[in-house]
């Protein structure tokens, strides 16, 4: 079979399209009132915390996207500065958390569009109907499509989308601006729940979900023109208009709850607007917002959906240029460009994320804490590549990286902190798992990979990352034992996070084993 390569065609504003509109799909309509109900009028603060750690990290991202543009790049990078075994270990949790993404965004839509068409939920319930789960499954049948023949394809029918998918957003700032409460951001005090609901908040309100759309930019890296250029623009225009939005919706929407609703406190408000928009328009008597708000949560979600079934493919290929995931998957058409046996398993592993018909709130938390973790590992691979490629170019190198770097560990350290102990057991258990069969299977790997000794000494930082990181959530406020409070126990996570980040930053591959990948995927 002849092999193709992928096309240069993205331009910086499709890639900036593709930034804007993989963050704004489903957390901006359900997570403001979860930020409320978790902590208060503090939930301003969870939104700058989340903006400034993917700015961290969208920043260590710009040095390595400019300098290595490889498709499924936030796979193979770790490959790069550490070996296959860290790769395989961030391929699979990484493949996890994009695939069962483009399930959460449409369920999401689904579950605005039950507003109109109840039939589509179970009846008092957000999860899906039989009838509902079909229009999930037509909705992946459609982004399947969008993507399989081209990627200028994918980017027509996004831009198009995201024209539609920021209006509304503006909208209901300036209309609930108008019923702006001062008194209500200080109505039970400002920060009700402490800094721990302000932490809880970042993981498990949705914040941190919703900002994570970055890695679709850097997954599309090879079919970018002028990537050194393009990606770093793309990057940090992405994360820094999806912040001033982000918080003005929520200032907006805390301004704007009827005194009424807040006589028992914040905490209530979660379930009362659980379509938070949609019924707080409705509240105001704003019933042609209300509309649009629902239009928009249909669009907005199924775009992001669209966005991932486009990136995970993507990812799918990256890791399968490891070697420890199946060759088939890093064929690429000759005339289309696109890696479509991982598209076909990006749209069976979609699927199978909506059965049993689960509803947004209950995917949320484990997605965010999944995508954190394949996000984190981002400071300590471009800090080892400093060390063994110092003559790599760098067309966009982060100033003070040995500040910057750690900072920026840290932060993604606390938000997968944050996420609780049932899913920190379970998410790096699992890690923790997967480390010891591939160690049982060494042998079965291919010949002429990297001796499996050097392959352990370059990772055995993330494993014992994981395991201090379970120690602290076992016996920490979040979920654990409460035997480590606030603010011991994120003094525990920050001790934790810098020593696996000085252990990992120096026990990368050196410059001889040092492979940065063929670039015929370019």
């Amino acid at each position: 079979m002849q092999q193709g390569k992928f096309k240069r065609s993205l331009s910086v504003a499709d890639l900036t399209l593709i930034g804007l509109g993989a963050i704004f799909g489903s957390g901006w309509l359900f997570a403001a009132s979860h930020v409320a109900s978790i902590a208060g009028p503090a939930g301003i603060l969870s939104w700058l915390i989340g903006g400034v750690a993917v700015l961290l990290l969208g920043l260590i991202y710009c040095e390595l996207g400019a300098a290595l543009p490889r498709a499924g790049g936030i796979i193979r990078y770790p490959t790069f500065s550490h070996g296959p075994l860290l790769g395989y270990l961030m391929g699979l949790i990484t493949l996890i958390a994009f695939s069962s993404l483009i399930a959460i965004e449409v369920v999401a839509a689904r579950q605005y569009a039950a507003a109109w068409f109840p039939w589509m939920n179970k009846p008092g319930s957000g999860d899906a109907s039989l009838a509902g789960w079909i229009v999930q499954f037509l909705l992946l049948c459609l982004f399947f499509l969008l993507n399989y023949f081209s990627i200028r394809t994918f980017a027509l029918a996004n831009n198009i989308v995201s024209a539609f998918k920021f209006v509304v957003p503006m909208l209901v700032i300036g209309v609930l601006a108008l019923h702006f409460q001062p008194a209500n951001l200080s109505d039970h005090g400002f920060a009700p729940f402490g800094m721990a609901g302000v932490g809880a908040a970042v993981s498990g309100g949705g914040i941190i979900f919703a900002y994570l759309g970055l890695t679709p930019i850097i997954s599309v890296a090879s079919e970018v023109r002028n990537p050194q250029r393009t990606i770093p623009i793309a990057l940090l225009l992405s994360v820094v208009l999806s912040t001033l939005i982000y918080v003005l919706l929520q200032v907006v929407f805390l301004g704007s709850v009827p005194a009424s609703a807040l006589t028992q406190g914040w905490g209530p408000v979660g379930g009362e607007y659980s379509l938070p928009y949609r019924d707080i328009a409705l509240a105001l008597g704003a019933g042609w917002l209300a509309v649009l708000v629902v239009s928009d949560a249909i669009v907005s979600p199924s775009g992001t959906g669209n966005i991932y079934m486009n990136a995970t493919p993507r990812v799918i290929y990256g890791w399968a240029r490891t070697g420890t995931f199946f060759r088939l998957f890093t064929r690429v058409g000759v005339s289309s460009g696109i890696p479509r046996p991982a598209l076909w398993l990006t749209f069976a592993l979609s699927v199978f994320w909506t059965l049993p018909f689960p509803s947004w709130e209950a995917m949320i938390n484990v997605v965010s804490a999944a995508l954190m973790m394949s996000y984190a590992v981002a400071p300590v691979t471009a800090a080892a590549l400093r060390r063994s490629a110092p003559a790599l170019d760098r067309p966009f190198r982060v100033k003070a990286l040995d500040v910057l770097g750690p900072l920026a560990f840290v932060v993604a350290s606390l938000i997968v902190y944050w996420s609780g102990w049932s899913t920190v057991s379970w998410l790096l258990g699992l890690q923790v798992l997967l480390y010891l069969i591939y160690l049982a299977c060494a042998r079965l790997m291919p010949a002429g990979r990297l001796p499996l000794r050097a392959q352990i000494h370059s990772s055995l930082w993330l494993i014992g990352f994981y395991l201090m990181m379970i120690g602290v959530s076992y016996l920490g406020s979040f979920g654990g034992r409460g035997l480590l409070v606030h603010p011991w126990d994120a003094t525990a996570v920050a001790v934790v996070a810098l020593l696996a980040y000085c252990w990992g930053a120096a026990t990368g591959l050196s410059a001889t084993q040092l492979d940065l990948g063929a670039e015929d995927d370019q």
